[in-house]
């Protein structure tokens, strides 16, 4: 089991690891050692998930979705593959926990009273009267 919150956990067999060789550091090991792990997840078919995270996880994912519904992960930032294994489960259940926050409701738009605009009017005005008087004397003074 993969836990992710509280109330949500995945099972071992929802998640697909397949290990692939990785570019990257590692000298002459990464031509021999599949290092990079490839993470494979059902987001539309998981029980795990209600229809609207699945929605949202599916949203967030963007380009790493493909049309199956099938979210792919590839990890290789480490060299070994339990790091890279880590390192991918770790990326799914952040992603999953982000799906999970309900988005904010959306915002009403307000518009300032009429107080407040006489307020801020008034204040440009007294501005501009200090202002004025900073000039040059004329030719009246």
């Amino acid at each position: 089991m993969i836990e992710i919150t509280d109330q949500i956990s995945l099972d071992d067999s929802e998640v697909e690891l397949s290990f692939i060789r990785a570019s990257g550091p590692g000298g002459q090991n990464v031509n021999k050692v599949a290092t990079a792990v490839q993470l494979r997840f059902d987001a539309r078919l998981s029980p795990a998930l209600t229809n609207d995270i699945s929605v949202r996880l599916q949203k967030l994912a963007g380009s790493r979705l493909t049309n199956d519904g099938v979210i792919v992960l590839t990890a290789n930032r480490f060299r070994t593959q339990e790091r890279n294994k880590a390192d991918a489960l770790d990326r799914l259940a952040e992603l999953i926990r982000k799906a999970a926050q309900p988005p904010p409701p959306p915002r009403r738009p307000t518009k300032p009273s009429k107080a407040a605009k006489q307020k801020r009017l008034d204040g440009k005005s007294r501005r501009a009267t200090i202002k004025g008087g900073r000039g040059r004397p004329g030719l009246e003074d």
